[in-house]
């Protein structure tokens, strides 16, 4: 087993960024509810939206009783749709914590993004958040639509069992997919969860409470990605990770195992970066350099979709 790395050596916009997301969370706890921790992680989130881009309209509404919200650019340069589900552990996280997000990654790709509001656990366990993401998605392939699939963290997890449904039931308008820092069914015992158990931003042990919350089969490929023994008809993938994160190894094999299978991969490593650094783009060169990345490979799936 490998030892722990301490400390943490990032660069001075992220430790900026997790001081921040650090005045957000008791010291004490609070009572633990999740009502709270919800409460705690919506307003941190809030912390550092943005100004949604000019011209930008945004359109909430209903898909197979789903909630969702649309982003239309003011100028669209191609019809693929992004399709973005957000992260937080499977039992954080809405339509507004992951707003300013979505909206400058359609504004970047010039692409309209659907998110989704997929049920969180406890209250609701696996597969709930698969199945509505899922029907979301049969709803916007019915219409037509080519799509690619975006997804952070417990989102990236979404969003690669995602593909692998579509490739199961012959939907074949997936025309890609970009998992950010995803967590994919890795053994928790070694590689990264090992290295990086005390990461700032995400721990091992986090990984496993979120693991234990939401009951996801443990021979379920659609829930752990990295059990699926074949990879050959996903879509071409770009893939993110964060060196200080627990969840490194998981894109890391991921991404290994899609190139062996054949299929195109991209794949970055952010050396400074942390888990969620989607959101210290805007005060991190590092978390902007890979968020450009991001939205250079978006943009280009999107386009050559066309």
């Amino acid at each position: 087993m490998n030892a722990p790395i301490r400390p943490f050596p990032t660069e001075p916009g992220i430790r900026e960024f997790l001081e921040v997301c650090a005045t957000f969370f008791p010291e004490d706890g609070g009572d633990g509810s999740m009502t709270q921790r919800r409460s705690c992680y919506d307003a941190m989130c809030a912390r550092f939206d943005r100004p949604l881009p000019e011209g930008m309209a945004v359109e909430d509404g209903l898909v197979e009783g789903v909630a969702v919200r649309r982003y239309l650019p003011a100028q669209r340069r191609t019809p693929t749709l992004l399709y973005y589900i957000h992260g937080g552990g499977f039992v954080l996280g809405s339509l507004q914590s992951h707003h300013a997000i979505c909206a400058e990654l359609a504004e970047h790709a010039g692409a309209e993004l659907v998110s989704v509001d997929y049920r969180l656990a406890p209250e609701h366990v696996w597969p709930a958040q698969t199945d509505d993401c899922f029907a979301v998605l049969q709803h916007l392939l019915a219409k037509g639509h080519k799509v690619v699939l975006i997804g952070d963290s417990a989102g990236g997890n979404l969003a690669a069992g995602l593909s692998i449904r579509a490739r199961d039931a012959g939907l074949p308008a997936i025309v890609g997919q970009a998992l950010i820092y995803p967590v994919l069914g890795g053994d928790l015992v070694s590689g990264s969860y090992t290295q990086m158990a005390e990461a700032p931003g995400l721990t091992t042990a986090d990984v496993l409470y979120f693991r234990e919350v939401l009951q996801a089969p443990a021979d379920a490929p659609v829930a752990h990605p990295l059990l699926l023994q074949s990879l050959s008809g996903l879509p071409p993938t770009y893939i993110t990770v964060a060196h200080f994160d627990p969840l490194r190894d998981d894109g890391r094999a991921f991404a290994g195992r899609l190139a062996e299978a054949g299929i195109e991969v991209w794949f970055r490593e952010e050396p400074q970066m942390v888990h969620a650094w989607l959101r210290a783009r805007h005060m991190s060169d590092g978390a902007r350099q890979g968020f450009e990345a991001l939205c250079a490979a978006v943009g280009r799936m999107a386009a050559q979709s066309r």
